[in-house]
C-alpha cells in the first residue's frame, strides 16, 4: 500500500530519499522513528539544529510563552518578544565582539535574507552586479539562486540567472594561485568585462558546496579589495554562523567586519523559521516596507533564540566545548585520511562542519547509506556530492559523538576493504 507521502509529496523531495523511515520523536543528538529505532543526527536539519532537537531550556521558554498567549504573528510590529531578543543578541553578541549592526527581520528563510542583502547592496551603491564565488550555495530563490554556483539548482529555475559574475573561491585553483589579485586585476581593467560591483557574497566555509574553508588572509584581503573598489562584503553566515566553526559567527578570526550579514537557520535555536540581515547603521537607507513580508519577525522564534543567547552564550564556556568536539571530529577523520592516503580521501572543513572528500559521489553514497543501516544520519556535500560531511549538533555529547564517527570510520573501513576484496 502506498504511504501518504507516495501519493500526494512531490518528487522535489529530496532527505526522505536518503533516510526512507518516517520519525515522530526528536530529542538531543537522536531521531526516532515510528518502530522506536534512534538514529544518531549528524545532519541536524542541515545545520537549523546546532542544538540538538528540543533543548529543555529552550523548550521550556516556547512553551511558557504560548501558555500565557504570548503574540504568535505580529508581522513587523513591536512586541516584547522582539525586544527580548534584540537586547539579548546585543548584549551577548554585538557588544563582546566590537561589532555595531541594525538588524533587518525578513521572511523566515536564509534566502529570504540573502535576496535582501543583494537587493539593499545594489540600492546603496547604485549598481547592479553582484560578485559571487565558485561552489557558493546562498539558496534558490531566483535573485540567490544567480549567486549560487551549483548547476543542478540553478537549473530549476527555468529561466535565465543575470546579475551575478562568478569569481574564483579562496584555493579554486590550488592554495598557491592569488584568486584575489586575480580578480582585483579584471575589476581594474575597464576592458575586462565585469561591470564594478554593487557587492562580494561570501561564506567563510562553503557547506553545500563542500566544506571549502577561505583562509583568513583570503577573507581579509576580500574586504579590503570590496573597499578599494567601492563593494560592499555580504557574509552569508547562515549555515557556517551560530557557533558551527567554533565562533558565533565564522569570520571573527578572520578579524573582519563585513558590511552586510546574513543569519537563519540556527539564529532560532530551536529550528524555527527566523532569518536577520545585520548591516552597518549607514547602510540603512530602506525606505518603509521596502522589502516586506508577511512572516517576518518570527514571535516565537525570537522567545527561542533569546533564551538559545541566554543559556549558551553568556560567557566562553559553549565555544571551549565546540572546540573540544571539533578536535575529536578532526583526530578521527585525519586518521581515516592517513589510513587511506590523499589520492583515496582528504579532510575538508572548520570546527564542527567537517568532513572527508572521497574520489567521487558514489562512495560517499555508499558510505552514508551504510552509516544509515547503522543508525546514524549524516549527509554529503560537495560539487559532486562527493563529501561526507559531519554536522552534528553543537551540545553532543562527547560519547554519543565518538559513536557518531567510529559508525563512520567502521563504514569507510568497509568501503575499502570491498574494493580491495573486488579487485583481487
Amino acid at each position: 500500500m502506498m504511504s501518504i507521502f507516495e501519493q500526494m509529496e512531490s518528487n522535489v523531495q529530496c532527505y526522505a530519499n536518503s533516510f526512507p523511515v518516517t520519525f515522530n520523536r526528536a530529542k538531543g543528538a537522536y531521531l526516532y522513528d515510528t518502530q522506536g529505532r534512534a538514529y544518531l543526527d549528524f545532519l541536524a536539519g542541515a545545520g537549523s539544529l546546532n542544538y540538538g532537537h528540543n533543548p529543555e531550556p529552550v523548550k521550556k521558554a516556547l512553551v511558557d510563552y504560548i501558555l500565557a498567549d504570548g503574540v504568535a504573528h505580529g508581522l513587523d510590529m513591536h512586541t516584547d518578544a522582539k525586544a527580548g531578543f534584540m537586547q539579548a543578541f546585543q548584549t551577548l553578541i554585538l557588544k563582546p565582539r566590537n561589532l555595531d549592526y541594525k538588524m533587518q527581520f525578513t521572511g523566515p528563510t536564509g534566502a529570504n535574507a540573502v535576496e535582501a542583502a543583494m537587493k539593499l547592496a545594489r540600492k546603496v551603491t547604485g549598481r547592479t552586479n553582484i560578485i559571487s564565488f565558485t561552489n557558493g550555495f546562498h539558496g534558490v530563490t531566483l535573485g540567490a539562486v544567480s549567486a549560487t554556483g551549483n548547476q543542478h539548482h540553478r537549473g530549476g529555475a527555468g529561466v535565465p540567472l543575470s546579475g551575478t559574475t562568478r569569481m574564483p573561491y579562496c584555493g579554486y585553483y590550488g592554495y598557491n594561485a592569488d584568486t584575489l589579485k586575480m580578480l582585483d586585476k579584471q575589476l581594474s581593467d575597464p576592458s575586462s568585462g565585469i561591470d564594478a560591483p554593487a557587492a562580494f557574497i561570501v561564506e567563510s566555509v562553503q557547506g553545500e558546496g563542500g566544506l571549502n574553508v577561505a583562509t583568513f588572509d583570503w577573507l581579509r584581503g576580500l574586504q579590503a579589495l570590496a573597499n578599494k573598489h567601492g563593494a560592499k562584503l555580504i557574509l552569508d553566515d547562515i549555515q557556517a554562523g551560530c557557533g558551527r566553526t567554533g565562533r558565533f559567527f565564522s569570520f571573527e578570526d578572520a578579524g573582519i567586519k563585513p558590511d552586510i550579514v546574513t543569519l537563519s537557520k540556527s539564529i532560532s535555536g530551536f529550528g524555527l523559521p527566523l532569518a536577520v540581515v545585520l548591516l552597518k547603521p549607514e547602510l540603512d537607507e530602506w525606505a518603509p516596507g521596502e522589502h516586506n513580508g508577511t512572516f517576518r519577525g518570527n514571535n516565537h522564534a525570537f522567545i527561542t533564540a533569546t533564551a538559545t543567547l541566554n543559556h549558551y552564550w553568556a560567557d566562553d564556556r559553549f565555544e571551549k566545548q565546540i572546540c573540544e568536539r571539533a578536535a575529536l571530529v578532526t583526530e578521527y577523520f585525519q586518521a581515516i585520511v592517513d589510513e587511506l592516503g590523499v589520492t583515496h580521501a582528504r579532510l575538508k572543513g572548520r570546527g564542527l562542519m567537517q568532513g572527508i572528500e572521497f574520489r567521487n559521489g558514489e562512495i560517499a553514497d555508499r558510505i552514508t547509506g551504510a552509516c544509515f543501516d547503522e543508525g546514524l544520519i549524516v549527509e554529503t556535500a560537495g560539487n559532486h556530492s562527493q563529501v561526507v560531511k559531519c554536522f552534528c549538533p553543537l551540545t553532543i555529547s562527547h560519547e554519543d559523538l565518538e559513536k557518531g564517527l567510529k559508525i563512520i570510520q567502521n563504514a569507510v573501513t568497509a568501503e575499502f576493504n570491498n574494493k580491495l576484496q573486488a579487485a583481487s
